[in-house]
């Protein structure tokens, strides 16, 4: 299946819902990583980057015709889509599917966390979910901060 397909399957409402804190006006896929980060364009034609190992949400192109023109230049290859770190990812056995993404064990935005070692093939829904929600809990702490995670269970038992 091509990328384009892929991103079409998506579901973009599932995939935003525990991101429209940050993102809360309409929005389209276009394109994403290996990593979940997903590249969206707004209702003027901008092209933002929801990171979701950092949780940020930065315009990278004024348009999607421009996204495409830069993605093709190897510099912001590497900076929107990581291809080297994929490409690591991929010669440890760690290839998401249709569906799927590179998960870590510890999530990237800890200091403990992001290297390869901790890399998994996880749901792009639960990652993209749970990074979401925990970026939303810890925004406003300064960087740095100690935080401790707790995990419950959901409480609408989905």
């Amino acid at each position: 299946m091509s990328q384009e397909r892929e991103i079409e399957a998506l579901d973009q409402d599932r995939l935003l819902s525990t991101w429209r804190w940050l993102c809360p006006q309409p929005l389209t896929i276009i394109d994403r990583n290996a990593f979940g980060d997903l590249f969206l364009c707004d209702n003027s034609g901008r092209v933002h980057k929801l990171d979701v190992g950092v949780g940020s949400f930065l315009p990278v192109a004024e348009s999607e015709f421009e996204f495409r023109e830069l993605a093709e230049k190897p510099e912001r290859r590497e900076e929107w889509f990581a291809e080297k770190s994929a490409q690591s990812a991929s010669e440890r056995g760690i290839t998401p599917g249709l569906g799927q993404c590179i998960g870590f064990n510890i999530p990237t935005v800890f200091a403990q966390g992001g290297g390869l070692d901790s890399a998994y093939v996880a749901d792009i829904y639960d990652v993209v979910g749970f990074l979401g929600d925990l970026h939303h809990q810890i925004a406003d702490l300064p960087d740095g901060s100690k935080v401790k995670l707790v995990v419950r269970p959901d409480p609408s038992g989905l």
